[in-house]
């Protein structure tokens, strides 16, 4: 049974299970109240001309330490090439549903990813190409959709060591929200923000510890 304490001075003060109650009763009596409405006025979309998006990425891209290239649709395979053998990428890993054009000025080795090649075979690989879901101009983050089959499934993108990642202009959001709106909720979705890197207890940072040591975006500008 628990008994009230009294102070030094004759004043009662309430035992733990008491306060503990007492905080439950008022909880419940909070519950009763009637509904509140919640202010919904906060921002939920935002747009920028072509232009201003681009540069909003691209100034966040390289924030985030990636490397950004950026050129017409007909000057992609060029520029993936020269990418992949400015980093001497001479065999590279990409997803089933990769635009071959992607790869025509590409001399090198090329494995065409699937479920039955087990991670360590990925491991081999110089550098990865894809494409991808969507980006946030605000944030410099680029969506992968796992479930595409141009962008490939999630070990592909994080065991080699170079991720190449096309992006088209027109599938650039300004805002978060406007971004999400464009994923679906039941596929397995990959956020890149620039090469992975993390910091020790001294703030040393460290790249290629969670995925590619090297990202380079490749943004599509006509498309």
């Amino acid at each position: 049974m628990a008994h009230r304490r009294r102070s030094a001075g004759g004043t009662v003060t309430a035992t733990a299970r008491e306060t503990v109650l007492r905080r439950v009763q008022d909880a419940l009596a909070l519950s009763h109240r009637p509904e509140v409405t919640v202010p919904r006025a906060y921002r939920t979309g935002s747009s920028l001309p072509d232009g201003e998006r681009l540069a909003l990425i691209v100034d966040r891209l390289v924030d985030y330490q990636a490397q950004v290239r950026t050129c017409t649709a007909d000057a992609t395979a060029a520029v993936i090439a020269e990418v992949l053998h400015a980093r001497g990428a001479r065999k590279i890993g990409v997803p089933p549903g990769l635009d071959p054009a992607w790869l025509a000025g590409y001399d090198g080795e090329i494995l065409t990813d699937s479920p039955d090649i087990a991670v360590p075979r990925l491991d081999v690989l110089d550098g990865v190409v894809t494409a991808s879901a969507v980006s946030c101009a605000e944030t410099g983050t680029i969506f992968l959709d796992g479930a595409a089959a141009d962008q490939g499934r999630r070990a592909l993108t994080l065991v080699p060591d170079l991720h190449v990642c096309v992006v088209d202009l027109s599938s650039v959001r300004t805002g978060v929200p406007e971004a999400v709106a464009q994923l679906l909720p039941e596929h397995p979705i990959t956020l890149i923000s620039g090469p992975s890197a993390t910091s020790d207890i001294e703030l040393e940072r460290v790249e290629g510890v969670h995925g590619p040591r090297t990202l380079v975006v490749v943004i599509r500008t006509d498309v």
